[in-house]
């Protein structure tokens, strides 16, 4: 891997391993080989490291998506580089240059981590959200598979809802990865808003349906967030 990833990973693990009691499952649905988008639902601002040891633990090197901005920051921007992390310029006239750069990372054989949501979920049971068509897109460009990941135990550490921070050894943590996403039935279409929007709603579901198998609860209808309302 290099001294800089063993490090990188050390530093994951050596804060991950102590706090967690963790239940990974599903390992068998994470090609090995070329490239793949993985898609987990969002519950805490901890999740981006629970997520990296778990698909490191699979087999695979997780690539995150960054703001643009953090890779040009002295030393840090050099170190995530080096790690392969993802630049991605949001909001600007740029944002075209970073759908080409994710393709580029899947089509190299990367194993690309995408939160659909956006955002941490803003539904009051912890639910998946309705996504956005970034992952959609991202298939539909590379028909590379699309592994929708669940977790749940993050938000113990940090609660989005309530912002109260909880820091205890051996917290129950699990992720499971689901089969690839069926999106056969989309092959070759052009990206529409329709399109883009059933593929999202398809991913979405299949991570809350593996989030309702860790949970042992029946799930709701995918949630959106009222007119108006921040998502």
């Amino acid at each position: 891997m290099g001294p800089l990833r063993r490090f990188v990973v050390i530093l994951i693990k050596s804060v991950v391993t102590p706090m967690t009691k963790r239940t990974w499952t599903g390992f068998e649905h994470m090609p090995q080989t070329g490239g793949v988008i993985i898609t987990p639902n969002h519950l805490s601002h901890v999740d981006p490291l629970i997520c990296a040891h778990f698909v490191y633990d699979a087999g695979r090197w997780p690539r995150f998506l960054g703001k643009a901005s953090v890779f040009k920051v002295p030393v840090v921007g050099r170190i995530i580089t080096r790690v392969q992390q993802i630049p991605v310029e949001r909001g600007t006239v740029d944002a075209a240059k970073s759908v080409e750069t994710l393709v580029a990372a899947v089509k190299d054989g990367g194993a690309v981590i995408i939160y659909p949501e956006g955002t941490t979920t803003r539904e009051p049971d912890l639910w998946p959200m309705r996504g956005k068509t970034g992952a959609a897109r991202l298939a539909l460009a590379t028909g590379a598979p699309v592994i929708p990941v669940a977790m749940w135990g993050p938000q113990s550490f940090f609660d989005t809802r309530t912002k109260k921070v909880r820091v205890k050894p051996r917290t129950p943590i699990s992720v499971a990865a689901g089969p690839p996403v069926d999106l056969s039935r989309w092959a070759g279409a052009e990206p529409t808003k329709a399109t883009l929007d059933e593929m999202t709603d398809e991913i979405m579901l299949r991570v809350r349906d593996l989030l309702a198998g860790i949970r042992g609860e029946t799930p709701p209808p995918l949630w959106a967030p009222a007119k108006g309302e921040k998502a």
